[in-house]
């Protein structure tokens, strides 16, 4: 994500801070904050101009935060009051990072950070002040979460003020917590909300007068582990069920999800992947139970970061076949009305989104028939110099809805090809970027879930 037109500044890390300080004019009046409030009946919070109203009791209130004591890690919830023993010391922590990183920033003068006085109606935990060197008051008001979740992300609108055709104040919602992960912080650019964390990763930015980014700072505080590993062979059963573009749109019960996995999963694992999917916004549930895929992007993205330690395992094999009898040698070797050898990776990509050409062939071969193809092919492994590469995954999955092509051997889904090609060297984002762009966003678009 790049910075928002109207705002110049320059990525930083822990070692070098770059800022941006520029103007703002009465002819640009976006205001900064959330553009849409959650609907009635999500169970979460809406909010109008001036504060924050709480739909199960209807009062004006501070969201529920998230504490993890440091014993047992439970997590408690607590509502209109300050939080108790650790929680202060986080607090406290977090009171000071907004000082630290906005000090680097030449012109504002000395900011002024303050608590929340207030035990109700608390729109915000801690409050930011500075004056602009271009004459408006920036106020950051700082919402701060020990553990926060994209589903559970909060909405204020915040705007700006004009007095006498001059901009006189900016209000900007900013998020902060112990740790930020990259999803967590997309989803608050998304919302147009600031962010930083106690490792002093930040995106501050007041659209016409202020843009501060800093990457790249080891965490600071441990994590909880997500509710699912999106990374194992059986939670990539149910990613290729819901992330297929023919399939793209749907709505699913989780029974019906599970009648789709190849190879079978259980229904508490469909449970477990679904509900952490929702937890980071990937994917909505309706009041009746079904699940859609909202972002489907995203998860494609959070899958193949997530599949790094678990790729195919590659057997490089040499053969004097040429290309065109590599198929040919091999289509014998799957069952009759099975896929157990198909093109892969950059041979799939090749046929399916033209773009890049390499020599090897690339095939997916399944473990059990590795020495049937190497057979068929006269081949031996080595370890240099080969012209095919075998990659063997850990179960079928990766056949899943496998192309069948009339007289040539079948193709690894879109899907698949572009996770496996976008792991490797040579290229390989170009190839992904091409399946991505030709076959997988057209089908998304036309189903609406991009």
């Amino acid at each position: 994500m790049q910075p928002r037109p109207d705002s110049v500044g320059a990525r930083a890390d822990c070692t070098r801070d770059e800022v941006g300080v520029v103007g703002a004019s009465r002819d640009n009046p976006d205001f900064v904050g959330a553009g849409v409030a959650p609907p009635r009946g999500a169970g979460g919070f809406f909010s109008d101009k001036k504060s924050l109203r709480c739909e199960r009791s209807g009062l004006a209130c501070l969201c529920s935060r998230e504490v993890h004591c440091s014993r047992k890690r439970e997590i408690r919830t607590f509502m209109n009051k300050r939080l108790p023993g650790a929680s202060v010391t986080l607090e406290r922590q977090l009171a000071a990072r907004p000082r630290e990183l906005l000090s680097t920033v030449q012109g504002f003068g000395e900011w002024e950070v303050s608590a929340n006085p207030a035990a109700f109606r608390r729109v915000f935990d801690l409050q930011a002040v500075g004056r602009s060197p271009l004459g408006p008051r920036l106020e950051f008001w700082v919402e701060c979460k020990a553990e926060p979740r994209p589903v559970n992300f909060p909405y204020v609108i915040l705007e700006r003020r004009f007095q006498e055709e001059k901009l006189s104040l900016v209000r900007v919602p900013v998020l902060a917590a112990p740790t930020i992960g990259p999803r967590m912080a997309e989803v608050c650019w998304e919302h147009g909300w600031s962010w930083f964390d106690l490792a002093g990763n930040c995106r501050l930015s007041a659209p016409g007068l202020l843009y501060l980014e800093r990457q790249g700072c080891k965490a600071a505080h441990w994590r909880s582990k997500p509710e699912a590993n999106l990374g194992t062979p059986e939670a990539a059963r149910v990613l290729r069920a819901i992330l297929f573009p023919e399939r793209a749109g749907s709505f699913w019960t989780q029974r019906a999800l599970q009648s789709r996995c190849r190879p079978g999963v259980s229904l508490g694992l469909v449970n477990k992947v679904l509900r952490h999917l929702r937890e980071e916004k990937y994917v909505e549930e309706d009041e009746q139970g079904n699940y859609q895929v909202t972002d489907a992007l995203g998860l494609l993205n959070a899958w193949k970061n997530a599949m790094r330690s678990s790729q195919p395992r590659p057997i490089r094999v040499f053969s004097f076949k040429r290309p065109t009898e590599i198929s040919k040698a091999v289509q014998g070797v799957s069952p009759q009305g099975e896929v157990q050898v198909a093109f892969a990776a950059f041979s799939a990509a090749e046929r399916q989104a033209p773009a890049v050409r390499q020599p090897k062939c690339w095939l997916m071969t399944a473990a059990d028939k590795v020495e049937e193809v190497k057979a068929a092919l006269e081949a031996r492994e080595v370890d240099s110099g080969e012209n095919i590469v075998l990659l063997v995954p850990t179960d079928d999955g990766p056949f899943y809805n496998a192309e069948l092509r009339e007289g040539d051997l079948p193709c690894t889904h879109p899907v698949q090809t572009y996770l496996d090609v976008s792991q490797l060297a040579g290229r390989g984002d170009e190839a992904a970027e091409a399946l991505l762009n030709q076959v997988m966003k057209p089908a998304w678009k036309a189903r609406g879930m991009l």
